[in-house]
């Protein structure tokens, strides 16, 4: 079974601001989890024009996860072959990557991103049809209620308190109930989310692991985004690409760790303690 979900995040900034605040949270994220063992390599990063979405970069990365998935796919397939590979084209504001597993050649998740300077009230932003609109399933994400399910945990979801934070630089904040409806400027981020695992006994146990990776990666990336806004505010993007220029294209980024159920949770991490797993994640 297909599963298809369109997550809407809200965020307290303008689109071009949410621009250079992505961008920053990427690289800071990135370094971060640095790690010696596995990670990413550059395989293409250029630009690219087409009838669709306009001019845009085009990037083309492979993924090595050979200790982060699960233990059950472990037994599937071996570790050598636990690699994805990543195409995106993003031609802000919208976005779109693909991600494969060469040795799963049958699986594909694709991440549709529209970027709108709303609340997140607009309605099919992606142009589906009715058949897809029947199988979308639509999530609110907010900022201010981090996620605490162990998909959380691996990605290394941090304690931080929006309702108590005020930004130095723009005076934004705090974040109170309902704040979606009241902060000027605020922006949304569509992302329509398809994964597809057609294996037989597993196939949807990996989408459904698939789905609450990538929600767990928007939720903490997201937050990020908002709690750095310090950091960020008044940088350029001309700014940003000297500093991702200056650093080594083909680093090894760690990876979140690959949960696909509580069982498989608590045998990874069987304190199911938060400071523990976060210590676990980045070693």
């Amino acid at each position: 079974m297909v599963q298809v979900k369109e997550f809407r995040v809200v965020m307290p900034m303008s689109l071009e601001e949410y621009r250079v605040a992505q961008t920053y949270m990427v690289l800071k994220m990135q370094q971060q989890s640095t790690n010696e063992a596995e990670g990413v390599e550059v395989l293409e990063n250029r630009p690219f024009e087409d009838d669709v979405y306009g001019k845009g970069q085009y990037t083309s990365k492979l993924y090595r996860l050979q200790s982060k998935a699960p233990s059950w796919l472990t037994t599937l397939a071996p570790k050598d072959a636990l690699v994805m590979k990543e195409e995106s084209w993003n031609a802000y504001p919208r976005c779109k990557t693909v991600i494969k597993c060469p040795y799963f050649s049958k699986l594909c998740v694709t991440i549709e991103t529209v970027h709108l300077e709303d609340n997140g009230k607009s309605e099919n932003v992606h142009g589906l049809n009715k058949e897809q609109l029947k199988a979308r399933q639509v999530e609110f994400i907010d900022i201010t209620s981090p996620t605490t399910d162990c998909w959380s945990y691996a990605v290394g979801s941090r304690d931080f308190d929006f309702t108590k934070f005020k930004s130095e630089k723009t005076g934004r904040g705090p974040l109170l109930e309902g704040w979606q409806d009241k902060c000027d400027p605020v922006m949304t981020a569509y992302k329509l989310v398809t994964i597809n695992a057609p294996y037989w006994g597993f196939g949807c146990k990996l989408e459904q692991a698939l789905l609450a990776g990538e929600r767990a990666l928007f939720v903490e990336s997201h937050r990020n985004c908002f709690a750095w806004i310090d950091e960020w505010f008044g940088m350029t993007m001309e700014q940003l690409s000297e500093l991702e220029e200056q650093g080594d294209c083909n680093q090894k980024i760690g990876k979140p760790v690959l949960l696909t159920d509580t069982e498989d949770c608590e045998s990874r991490f069987p304190d199911n303690n938060k400071t523990h797993l976060q210590q676990v994640v980045k070693t």
